[in-house]
């Protein structure tokens, strides 16, 4: 499937049904972008899309999200029934502050995370951050999905994170939407140089990474990918940190062999040092 319009349109034809979930790696884009509409994102219009036609082809009993911006020691899952909004960015103008997604949580999905490991830790103490609402605002704006995050482990290895992820394929079975989200591109010191010199226009390298990323996710060298920091000499640039990197590991663990991928949004960085490569894992029609 090569385009978003034509998952829309195939998903609109089809009944509501219970199957296998999807998984998704996508990018939460920028805080600036956060007050902009549909019509002025394109990114936006393209969650909006997914997530209409995902809600008619699957019953979705809730999401698991497993955000760049929870980092923690050690992986911990959010069993709070009722999400508390989490504004964890700085120093923008009021309006930023303001915008409201009230999801609930999932309790019972995010106990079955300890089931299935139990080395992961239950918490209350975190809610949906900004790896999270934004882009679950308008992947699922009318807030009618329960959602619940799981943290990321910053110190440990990514092949820790893609064992994470291969051992939460059993939630997929009960209806369970995981979502890495992340980036494959995320390098705030250069972005930041950029900016403070007024411009926004991307270094070039972005796409040269964003196009060996989607080979071997396409030829199933995932390995190359869980050894990113030394299997492409863009790697530590691309991300010099693990944080937004990483949330692509769990989505690959959960990657079966009757599996296709589908980039929903591909559009060139619109700013430097960023990447919105998004997809969609799910089983083969």
């Amino acid at each position: 499937m090569g385009s978003l319009t034509s998952f829309k349109n195939f998903a609109d034809t089809l009944p509501t049904q219970s199957k296998r979930m999807p998984v998704l790696f996508t990018s939460h884009g920028s805080p600036m972008d956060i007050p902009l509409s549909k019509a002025e994102r394109p990114f936006w219009n393209a969650l909006f899309d997914l997530g209409k036609g995902l809600q008619h082809q699957y019953e979705i009993k809730a999401a698991l999200i497993v955000s760049a911006h929870w980092c923690t020691r050690g992986t911990y899952v959010n069993i709070s029934p009722e999400q508390t909004q989490i504004y964890d960015y700085y120093g923008f103008p009021r309006e930023y502050y303001t915008v409201k997604y009230q999801a609930n949580g999932s309790p019972d999905m995010a106990r079955e995370v300890t089931k299935i490991i139990p080395s992961v830790s239950e918490t209350t103490d975190w809610g949906l951050d900004h790896g999270a609402w934004p882009m679950l605002m308008h992947l699922f704006p009318d807030a009618n999905i329960p959602v619940f995050q799981m943290s990321i482990y910053y110190d440990a290895k990514p092949a820790y994170h893609y064992e994470l992820g291969r051992q939460l394929k059993a939630l997929r079975e009960k209806g369970v939407l995981i979502i890495g989200s992340g980036s494959t591109v995320h390098n705030l010191p250069l972005a930041g140089q950029r900016f403070r010199s007024g411009d926004m226009t991307p270094f070039g390298w972005e796409a040269e990474y964003e196009t060996w990323i989607k080979k071997q996710i396409d030829d199933r060298q995932i390995s190359n990918i869980i050894n990113y920091e030394t299997s492409h000499k863009l790697g530590k640039l691309a991300a010099p940190t693990p944080d937004h990197f990483v949330p692509i590991l769990y989505s690959l663990g959960l990657l079966d062999r009757n599996d296709e991928v589908d980039y929903f949004y591909e559009n060139a960085a619109s700013l430097p040092a960023f990447s919105e490569q998004s997809f969609m894992i799910s089983e083969k029609r």
